[in-house]
């Protein structure tokens, strides 16, 4: 789709097919930059390309099926209190509804209660801002009992927001009793009351998955497997990249938040150890509070993993955009973005550059700083995914020790417990005794050692 500035003077569209319901105008209500601007605000808004901004909320309404009547770009110098844009840019946008016969107008920006109510007065139509429609995708997304959980608080934190006196309905009250009954509990105060009774019940509930969680970490956590996750912009291919990585079939689709329950699947490692790789939600440009907040528990895999894949489609047109973006979220989390012996950079989608573009893209990554290199692949061909799988092993071998030790070939029980608490890398059988040579965690490299005598490893 084309999208088109709407400054006023543009040309109206095409009305053919207007006649069809369920249609959606899109706009993208973006502030002009100021030339030289040094807010933080106007340096993320000169990354990203406004026409790159429109299409990425276009995909967010066609994720949920939305029919799109059009989109264009509504430029604004100064946010109104009352509608976010002019005057006369939501007098225009009115007679652009009513020709396109619209139903629903998605704003790609953060509307405040009263915000949204104006511009629904005005245009005649339902208004979704950018929080409800990512709230919306989440919600059909949901697949798991967890999920659901989480979209449905994230949702009533959002819905609570919106209790503001705007409608008839919530001007009522309800009476009391007798004597006693003053003018009783307003309905507003009352939505408020459910809401947040609900929002509590399900705060609760969600501690208890947290709980679950921590019970299922802390399994594993006595098997020798470490973690892996993958984080990036929604539809960077960390899907893709899962399947091909683990050999599983999780859904992979060209649209944003395909993902959004986590997935753990095994990942073998290139001298057959192994490790738990886990793949997460997509982020996204100025992701909701609520669901940062939310999806925390969800999120709680990235906060414990050993290593980060950060996934990046690098031949997107606003991949540095995105990269900043996804960052922001980590340093929400409070993981360090910039922390190299944890997090790898990997370049995705290499397949779709041609020979010439990806000498240069070797040459750029080639020129980065050796603590923070590039791992150039294609989850869609399998290009580049052995020497990822080689960069995850070196980096979860770093933080291991590799240690050499002997024990008698009679006791079962110490072999036993070092097969299930350290990766053995060699095992060889002289006079009756196991010559061992096992990678543990530093947490577990004293027991080995004063349990089995085990002296650190040198390689001949």
């Amino acid at each position: 789709m084309e999208p088109r500035n709407f400054d006023g003077d543009a040309d109206r569209p095409r009305s053919a097919g207007a006649t069809q319901t369920g249609r959606v105008l899109v706009i993208g209500p973006y502030l002009r930059v100021r030339a030289g601007g040094a807010d933080a605000q106007s340096e993320t808004h000169a990354l990203r390309d406004t026409e790159a901004r429109l299409d990425e909320a276009a995909g967010l309404a066609r994720a949920i099926d939305l029919v799109i009547a059009d989109a264009i770009v509504a430029p604004v110098s100064q946010i109104r209190p009352a509608t976010y844009i002019g005057k006369g840019k939501v007098e225009e946008i009115a007679g652009l509804i009513k020709t396109l016969e619209v139903e629903l107008v998605v704003m790609d920006c953060a509307l405040s209660p009263i915000q949204q109510r104006n511009l629904e007065k005005e245009w005649h139509a339902k208004v979704l801002d950018r929080t409800g429609l990512i709230l919306e995708i989440f919600g059909r997304r949901a697949k798991t009992r967890e999920g659901s959980l989480q979209v449905e608080l994230a949702h009533l934190n959002y819905q609570r927001s919106r209790l503001v006196r705007s409608w008839t309905h919530l001007e009522r009250q309800r009476g009391g009793f007798g004597f006693m009954g003053g003018p009783g509990e307003t309905q507003i105060e009352a939505d408020r009351r459910l809401i947040q009774e609900r929002i509590s019940k399900l705060e609760s509930e969600l501690k208890k998955v947290q709980a679950t969680r921590r019970l299922h970490r802390a399994g594993r956590q006595r098997v020798p497997y470490r973690v892996v996750a993958l984080v990036g912009y929604t539809n960077a291919g960390k899907s893709t990249l899962f399947n091909r990585l683990t050999r599983a079939e999780v859904q992979a689709a060209d649209m944003l938040f395909a993902t959004l329950d986590p997935t753990l699947r095994a990942l073998t490692l290139p001298h057959g150890g192994k490790a738990m790789l886990s793949d997460t939600v997509g982020f996204i440009s100025n992701l909701p509070t609520q669901l940062v907040a939310a999806f925390r528990a969800t999120l709680e895999e990235v906060l414990e993993a050993d290593v980060i894949l950060h996934v990046r489609d690098i031949s997107h047109e606003d991949a540095e955009a995105q990269q900043s973006d996804v960052d922001a979220v980590l340093r929400q989390l409070g993981i360090n973005p910039d922390d190299s012996g944890r997090i790898i950079e990997v370049w995705n989608k290499i397949d779709r550059f041609d020979p010439e573009e990806r000498e240069e893209l070797l040459n750029i990554a080639a020129r980065r700083p050796e603590d923070h290199p590039a791992m150039l692949v294609s989850a869609v061909s399998g290009e580049g995914i052995d020497a990822l799988l080689a960069a995850i092993e070196q980096r979860l071998a770093a933080k291991r020790t590799t240690l050499d030790l002997s024990i008698d070939a009679a006791d079962g029980a110490g072999i036993s417990w070092l097969h299930r608490n350290a990766e053995v890398l060699s095992k060889e059988l002289h006079d009756g005794r196991f010559d061992m040579t096992v990678r543990v965690d530093e947490t577990k490299r004293d027991i080995v050692v004063n349990r089995f005598d085990a002296v650190p490893h040198h390689a001949t």
